[in-house]
C-alpha cells in the first residue's frame, strides 16, 4: 500500500422501505457529500438496500435479492466512477435459485467490481434470522486490493469472531471494514442495551489493537418494526464509528440519528505502531493447532 494520508469515510442512515431506488438515492447523497469533502474510500451499512428483513423468516424476501452483477452493482459502480472513490457496499445476492448470500462487494473508482466478500459467519438469533436466507460464504477471508490499499472487508457478525480479523490481517490487510446491522431489543433494560454495545464496541476496537490495524464500522440507525405481530422489532443503535490501529476512537457516530464520518488516517503511523507492537513477529503457531477444533477437549 502507498503510504501517507488516506481520507476514509461511512455512511450511516436509516432505511424506512424495501423501495431500493430510494434507498440507493439517499446513499448516494450521503456518498457525494463525502466525497466532495474529499474522501476516498466509503463504507455503506449492511444490507442498505432495504429493510433489514431477516426479523423474520419469509419465503417472499427473497424476492429481494438480486445477481452479482445486477442492478445493485451497476448503480454502485457508477457511482464510485463519478465521484473517483473506492465504495464498499453490501448487498442480498441471489448466486442461484435456492443459494443466496450476504455479499460485500466493492468498487474501485470504476463500474467494474474490484472483489466481493461473502458473510462466512451466520447467525440465528431471534429478530435475526438470517441461517434461513443466507448461505455461508465460500470465498474465504481474502482482502481486496485496491488504489487505497488492501481492505479486509468482513460483515457483521463476522465482527465477533477474531479468527476472521487476524486471517485478513495475516493476508496483508491495510484496514479492516464492518458494514453492520445490529440494534436493541426493544423490551431490553437500559443496562443491558449499554453492556452489548460496549462489547460491541470493544471486541472490535480489540481488533484494531490486535491486528494493528484501523477498523471502520458503519451500522443502521432507527427503528424497523418487525413483520411478527408482538414482537418488538430491533432499534439500531448506529453508534458507528472509525478506530486507529490501537483501538483508538477516532470518530463516533450517533446512536439515533443518520449521521455521515470522516477521518484522516495516518497509514504511516499503522507501519510504526506494528514496528512497536510487533505481535506476527511474536505469534506461536507451533501452539495453535487446536484453534482448528470445534471444542478442545
Amino acid at each position: 500500500m502507498q503510504k501517507g494520508k488516506l481520507q476514509i469515510g461511512l455512511v450511516q442512515q436509516s432505511v424506512a422501505s424495501n423501495d431500493k431506488l430510494t434507498n440507493w438515492q439517499n446513499s448516494a447523497e450521503q456518498v457525494r457529500k463525502l466525497a466532495e469533502q474529499g474522501a476516498q474510500c466509503i463504507l455503506l451499512q449492511e444490507l442498505h438496500s432495504t429493510l433489514y428483513f431477516c426479523q423474520d423468516e419469509n419465503v417472499d424476501a427473497f424476492d429481494l435479492a438480486e445477481p452479482i452483477p445486477g442492478p445493485a452493482t451497476e448503480f454502485f459502480g457508477a457511482l464510485a466512477e463519478e465521484c473517483n472513490i473506492v465504495l464498499v457496499t453490501s448487498l442480498f445476492e441471489k448466486r442461484a435459485s435456492g443459494l443466496y448470500h450476504n455479499t460485500a462487494v466493492v468498487f474501485d473508482r470504476s463500474k467494474e467490481i474490484a472483489g466481493q466478500y461473502r458473510k462466512m459467519h451466520i447467525p440465528d438469533d431471534p429478530g435475526f434470522y438470517e441461517k434461513f436466507y443466507f448461505t455461508p460464504g465460500d470465498l474465504g477471508f481474502q482482502p481486496i486490493q485496491t488504489s487505497v490499499g488492501k481492505l479486509g472487508v468482513l460483515v457483521c457478525w463476522d465482527q465477533w469472531y477474531p479468527e476472521a480479523a487476524r486471517l485478513m490481517a495475516m493476508k496483508g490487510a491495510d484496514i479492516l471494514f464492518y458494514p453492520t446491522a445490529i440494534g436493541w431489543d426493544k423490551t431490553d433494560t437500559e443496562d443491558e442495551k449499554s453492556r452489548q454495545q460496549g462489547a460491541w464496541e470493544t471486541i472490535q476496537r480489540g481488533h484494531a489493537v490486535a491486528n494493528s490495524v484501523p477498523v471502520v464500522v458503519a451500522n443502521r440507525v432507527g427503528f424497523e418494526p418487525s413483520p411478527t405481530d408482538g414482537d418488538p422489532g430491533i432499534q439500531f443503535w448506529g453508534h458507528s464509528f472509525i478506530a486507529g490501529p490501537q483501538g483508538e476512537i477516532l470518530a463516533t457516530a450517533s446512536d439515533e440519528e443518520e449521521q455521515n464520518l470522516m477521518v484522516e488516517l495516518d497509514m504511516d503511523r499503522t507501519e510504526s505502531v506494528k514496528r512497536i507492537w510487533p505481535y506476527f513477529r511474536d505469534r506461536r503457531i507451533d501452539a495453535y493447532a487446536d484453534i482448528t477444533k470445534r471444542w478442545a477437549d
